[in-house]
């Protein structure tokens, strides 16, 4: 269908959610359950398992056996519970990454413990909204002895102040809760949210033209067969061009060719496909990490044009990704932040891939 849709339904035997765009798949939400044994987003209590200096951080015991990797030791001792939260995705057999800075989302407000202050998304342009919110987060905050941050998000400009309040309270009830909880064994004390509720957090701004909820509804809208299609490692470019994408133990790396088209021209009008295509290929796909590119051979004077291309590409992603550039062998580095579990492991849990 042409528009914004966001479909609810169920793929890999999973709970899941899509966003398609003029029928074009453009995010995707899997519940992980099985494939790892903590999802990005979910708070917990852990234990200080060791303290790794040369890397700068903590080894921590986390809860259901699983082990958690914190960058932060700074005042940190072995044996000492402390609260984080799941910041992204693991390989097996690695540390999962943990971050000691929680945050409470809800569809119009985040709740920051230990970042104070009253936050308003820039999204919101209007001034006498963007004044009425930070009054009312300040209202709620009033009285509180160690009052926790707030960012009112973009949603907020859609709600009603009782909608808003009413979510605000529930928030700042739940923060309180899990923060009063520090010590003890390690335990899962907040879930990651459900896809469903996710994709409301994340993809309502701007309202989607159409919500499709059926336990079909994958298969109905088109979605399930983008899914499939992002099993194989084979990219379509057009024009005869197209690029493999491997994710490896290391690296993901991606090579793209051109084809049949030996024309002058044909390197760099493959290379600017991929680089507009690349930030929704790794988003859908769940990777990240060290990425290597061996782009179709060009001109040394087309690599500022290429990289024009995939600044403006990856200006909106949300997940932290930097832009290293080129290697003496001519190949370009990026790095991406494992926010999500990779696609093809949850379909792996399944046996469809």
């Amino acid at each position: 269908m042409k528009g914004r849709q966001i479909v609810l339904g169920r793929l890999f035997g999973r709970d899941a959610a899509a966003l398609m765009q003029d029928g074009r798949l453009e995010d995707l939400i899997v519940d992980p359950v099985g494939a790892a044994p903590l999802a990005p987003g979910a708070i917990c209590r852990a234990k200080v398992d060791r303290l790794v200096k040369g890397q700068g951080g903590v080894f921590l015991r986390l809860p259901q056996g699983a082990r958690g990797f914190l960058r932060d030791r700074s005042g940190l001792r072995e044996g000492q519970s402390l609260l984080v939260q799941v910041s992204g995705s693991a390989e097996d057999g690695k540390a999962v990454p943990v971050s000691s800075r929680l945050n409470f989302r809800g569809r119009h407000v985040i709740v920051t413990p230990g970042i104070p202050g009253v936050n308003v998304s820039r999204r919101i342009r209007d001034t006498a909204l963007r004044e009425a919110l930070a009054g009312l987060g300040e209202a709620a905050l009033a009285g509180m002895a160690d009052p926790p941050g707030l960012v009112f998000r973009s949603m907020a400009a859609m709600a009603g102040d009782d909608e808003i309040a009413t979510e605000l309270a529930r928030l700042l009830d739940l923060a309180q809760a899990v923060l009063s909880d520090r010590e003890g064994a390690p335990e899962l004390l907040l879930d990651a949210p459900e896809p469903a509720e996710l994709a409301w957090y994340d993809w309502a701004d701007p309202p989607p033209d159409d919500v499709l909820e059926h336990p079909d509804a994958f298969e109905i809208s088109g979605a399930e067969a983008a899914v499939l299609d992002l099993l194989d490692p084979r990219v379509d470019l057009g024009g005869g061009a197209w690029a493999e994408i491997e994710p490896l133990r290391a690296l993901v790396a991606i090579d793209v060719n051109t084809g049949a088209d030996h024309s002058p021209a044909a390197g760099l009008k493959a290379n600017i496909a991929l680089g507009r295509d690349l930030p929704r290929q790794l988003r859908l796909r769940g990777l990240g990490g060290q990425v290597v590119v061996d782009f179709a051979p060009m001109p040394k004077r087309d690599r500022g044009t290429l990289e024009q291309v995939l600044r403006a590409a990856f200006r909106s992603e949300s997940a932290e990704t930097v832009l290293i550039g080129w290697t003496a062998m001519g190949l370009y580095e990026i790095s991406r932040k494992r926010d999500r579990i990779a696609l093809a492991r949850l379909a792996q849990t399944e046996g469809m891939a």
